[in-house]
């Protein structure tokens, strides 16, 4: 990644926020995915770490336990200050840094605690939130964002070839899910973007399903949705297949109906269009296929932005408007669900180009 990539996300970032002078980020309960945006650092966990970024440079204040690991990985743009230096020396800086001005923050992140303490004890002008201009400046990726989101969607859909050789019968999606990450991280991966969630049979039927003992029997469906975490960014995708044999004749239509809603839905994704649209073309082809049989089986968004998080941002929802733009990696997860039955969705990560679109 190019060294001037930290001046330009500063750039973008501060052109979304108006008269605000500094952003404080902190990483109280939980790490801010903006600190790591930022950054871009691929290692430390920085618990309790702040970082104050203005429109040139950033500040970290961590402790000593980070320090070097922040040295290791900082720009020449970033000044990094130990916690070594004692309380009240670090108090000064920060004070200097913050007091007196408009400072952004991720109310997302900052518990009011931490927010009463940075006021009363750093007494800036304004604290603002600015969590929203934050999502929007991530939601368009650079060069180097992309590059990482494509290496962690080769991951996943390389693991899922490699997964059909361990479905056998009497295997628990416990096991299976537990294959899934181990492939995963032998492929590169630093860890699972989120929870790999594994179905069998009528357990597919939930969007969301958390694997369990349930064995795998021969005709079942097995609905795989798992993301793999390279450098840091996140991919999603989802992959249904029939156990044993050839599918049943409900199974088949299930399985083409989705696919083709999903191919639909992607050939008509270019710069310019709204969100909630591209939805609507996977929604209405399911909604008036084979008779209205699978009317209102489609329970879910058709897609989310995928970063940092794997629901990094909006994306085709009908009840969301997201003009779509080059830059953009966003999901497109169409599927039906029969309760008692099963279900199937098939998902992949889309990115918006100049002139349409590119499957990662």
């Amino acid at each position: 990644m190019e060294r001037n990539w930290q001046r330009a996300r500063l750039g973008k970032l501060f052109r979304n926020l108006g008269g605000v002078e500094a952003i404080l980020l902190a990483n109280e309960n939980g790490f801010d995915p903006n600190f790591r945006y930022l950054t871009a650092f691929r290692s430390g966990l920085f618990e309790g770490s702040i970082l104050v970024a203005t429109r040139s440079r950033l500040f970290l204040i961590t402790s000593q336990l980070e320090y070097q690991t922040a040295m290791d990985q900082k720009t020449s743009s970033m000044i990094v200050i130990s916690s070594s230096e004692g309380a009240e020396a670090v108090r000064r800086r920060l004070k200097k840094l913050i007091g007196g001005k408009r400072i952004g923050i991720n109310a997302h992140m900052l518990p009011v605690a931490a927010y009463k303490r940075l006021s009363y004890r750093y007494k800036p002008k304004k604290m603002i939130d600015v969590s929203e201009a934050l999502l929007k400046t991530r939601l368009v990726k650079d060069e180097g964002e992309i590059g990482e989101i494509r290496k962690a969607a080769k991951v996943t859909k390389t693991a899922m070839r490699m997964i059909r050789k361990h479905f056998k019968a009497g295997v628990t999606e416990l096991e299976l899910a537990a294959r899934f990450d181990f492939i995963q991280m032998s492929l590169g991966a630093s860890r699972p973007s989120f929870d790999t969630i594994v179905c069998f049979g009528k357990n597919a039927a939930q969007p969301h399903h958390s694997p369990d003992g349930t064995r795998l029997r021969k005709g079942d469906f097995i609905l795989i949705d798992a993301g793999a975490k390279v450098n840091n960014y996140c991919s999603d995708i989802t992959r249904t297949f029939v156990f044993g044999g050839k599918a049943n004749a409900r199974q088949k239509e299930m399985l083409k109906l989705v696919a083709d809603a999903q191919k639909a839905a992607i050939d008509a994704i270019r710069p310019g269009k709204d969100g909630r649209k591209i939805h609507a073309i996977a929604a209405d082809m399911i909604n008036g296929s084979y008779g209205g049989r699978y009317k209102g089986r489609f329970i879910h968004a058709l897609g989310h932005s995928v970063g940092l998080e794997v629901h990094d941002g909006p994306g085709f929802s009908p009840g969301e408007k997201n003009i779509l733009a080059p830059g953009m990696v966003i999901t497109a997860e169409p599927g039906v669900y029969l309760p008692g039955f099963g279900g199937v969705r098939f998902e992949d990560d889309v990115l918006v180009t100049k002139k349409g679109h590119e499957l990662l």
